[in-house]
């Protein structure tokens, strides 16, 4: 088990530029994450490995957490170059996720690139309040992709309609970057004929289960960026507009609703595998390094699923819209990194194939035994 874990180590010290205390403590970390299945970090202490004792170890943590801190733009290049290639573009999505502890707000805004059905983390801030972003915080937090990887591998921004703002649109616009923005029924729009509308208006002939692009762009938000409108009708007769500045507005919907790709992650973090409501920690640069942790956990369980189902693949399951994966490569590698970890199931071979596939490489395929 040392050997392995200092097989980890040697993999996160080429992506982490923090001293061989700090990587050690969160490689630790890392394992007894998947072994707790929770953030609790008196759970990742009992959970963890060592020599130490329990009470230790959880002063260990508690150390970690109230050290110094960490610059995220590495760890998304590190993230991004395992799940996509050189050159390709990438959907951005955007997303608060927030609760509350006791009385104190937990209020999480993620940057993801969508990805296999699973949005995976780049960037994240803690806003130190409760409720919306505004469109500084917004700005800001796009502006860290950009300054990481630049603008031309991004091929849209998705957002919904918390997001919808003449502020956003316009920044996007004269940076040349697609957006994929859902707008409430009620938001104005000028059509070329100088008329305002609601937007709910444009679609009021809309059938359920229908849906329809607007031939000619409007003007939202009093603002001169011209944007293209296209709707649909659930079958419960809910509308859904998504306004686009893209050129071609004809695929808006579906690429709009690869948005759900973030609120699948923040599930991943949650219920679906870390138990993330479970912290108790509420201090925002605290905050910050416990979501890094489950950002690298979640994208090195995502990238061992992926390799794992090469050779035996996720079994389907009827629904009665059809059939689907029962696993999602999260949940499918999750739960191969416990097993392969577990005290009473280790291999240290399949251990080290693991950490290979965090480092970016390709191993040998397991066969199941």
């Amino acid at each position: 088990m040392l050997a392995a874990l200092s097989e980890l180590q040697a993999s996160l010290k080429h992506h982490l530029s923090w001293n061989k205390a700090r990587i050690s403590c969160f490689a630790h970390m890392l394992l007894g994450l998947f072994s707790a299945g929770s953030v609790s970090l008196k759970a990742i202490a009992v959970a963890g490995s060592g020599a130490a004792q329990r009470d230790s170890r959880y002063r260990r943590l508690q150390r970690f957490f109230a050290g110094f801190k960490i610059d995220i733009a590495p760890i998304a290049r590190w993230i991004f170059n395992l799940c996509f290639q050189p050159g390709e573009k990438v959907y951005l999505t955007i997303d608060r996720t927030n609760w509350k502890w006791g009385k104190r707000h937990i209020n999480i805004f993620m940057l993801a690139a969508t990805y296999k059905g699973l949005a995976i983390p780049l960037f994240w801030t803690v806003l130190p309040k409760g409720g919306s972003s505004n469109h500084e915080e917004q700005y800001s937090l796009l502006q860290q992709f950009l300054d990481a990887f630049g603008r031309d591998c991004i091929a849209g921004v998705l957002a919904d309609r918390e997001f919808a703002n003449g502020y956003l649109c316009q920044w996007l616009q004269v940076r040349q970057i697609p957006f994929y923005i859902r707008i409430k029924g009620n938001t104005f729009t000028r059509t070329q004929g100088k008329r305002d509308w609601a937007a709910k208006q444009l679609f009021s002939r809309l059938n359920p289960k229908d849906a329809m692009t607007l031939p000619a762009a409007v003007a939202l938000f009093d603002q001169t960026v011209p944007v293209y409108l296209s709707g649909s009708r659930s079958e419960r007769g809910e509308l859904l507009i998504v306004a686009t500045n893209h050129p071609n507005p004809k695929d808006a919907l579906s690429i709009y609703k690869r948005r759900w790709e973030i609120e699948s992650l923040f599930q991943s973090f949650k219920g679906r595998g870390f138990r993330f409501e479970e912290t108790h920690i509420t201090d925002p640069e605290r905050m910050t390094k416990l979501t890094t942790l489950l950002a690298i956990g979640f994208v090195w369980a995502h990238k061992v699923g992926e390799w794992h189902a090469k050779t035996q693949p996720v079994l389907s399951k009827q629904f009665p819209e059809g059939s689907r994966p029962q696993y999602t490569f999260f949940r499918y590698g999750l739960d191969f990194l416990r097993e392969v970890i577990s005290p009473f199931r280790w291999v240290a071979e399949r251990f080290s194939q693991c950490v290979q596939v965090l480092a970016g490489a390709e191993p040998q395929p397991v066969y199941a035994s």
